[in-house]
């Protein structure tokens, strides 16, 4: 049963700081108890992500990628950002070639994600990529990205690696296991 909550109005929002990539905005909100707050977010945009889970030979294909956040390698699916006029699945398969070296003849979109939705409006595609096919597109990643293949049937030790952290790799890898138990392949 859901709580039929009242959206707080927003009063005023502010810019407060700004970088290349960010944009961080001060929100005024009242809320319909009489509080009164103020937010910080990332300016919201309208551009979603995909995140591609590629399968071939009964193995997961996952890449190595520099995590500056972090500052280390991180293994996980690869992704990135929908170009203006593309689909979800179009951007799965141009991210799929430059990222992994490999097309796809069958794409399913699993779920729409949302990550730390009180900061952020950013939403990621999760796609299962099968019929894979080598194809290379130039990408925008400063190095070659490592691909390992990992056995769909020890994709949950993937979970004991200690470079396998994002937690939308780890979502990702959840849905995928539903999915193919709903197919009867596990």
């Amino acid at each position: 049963m859901t709580n039929p909550l009242e959206k707080p109005k927003i009063l005023h929002v502010e810019t407060v700081a700004r970088s290349r990539l960010f944009t961080v905005e001060a929100v005024d909100l009242a809320f319909s108890n009489g509080a009164r707050r103020v937010y910080e977010r990332m300016r919201p945009s309208d551009r979603e992500a995909v995140m591609i889970v590629p399968i071939i030979d009964d193995h997961l294909l996952l890449i190595q990628e520099y995590a500056v956040g972090l500052e280390c390698y991180e293994l996980g699916f690869p992704k990135g950002l929908i170009d203006a006029g593309e689909s979800v699945h179009q951007a799965a398969n141009r991210e799929l070639k430059e990222e992994v070296g490999f097309g796809a003849t069958q794409l399913q979109t699993l779920r729409k994600l949302t990550m730390a939705p009180s900061y952020f409006s950013s939403k990621m595609n999760i796609v299962v990529a099968e019929g894979l096919y080598p194809e290379k597109l130039e990408g925008d990643e400063p190095e070659p990205l490592p691909v390992t293949r990992w056995p769909l049937s020890e994709m949950m030790t993937l979970l004991e690696k200690g470079d396998f952290n994002e937690s939308r790799c780890v979502s990702a890898l959840f849905l995928v296991r539903e999915w193919l138990r709903q197919q009867g392949r596990m």
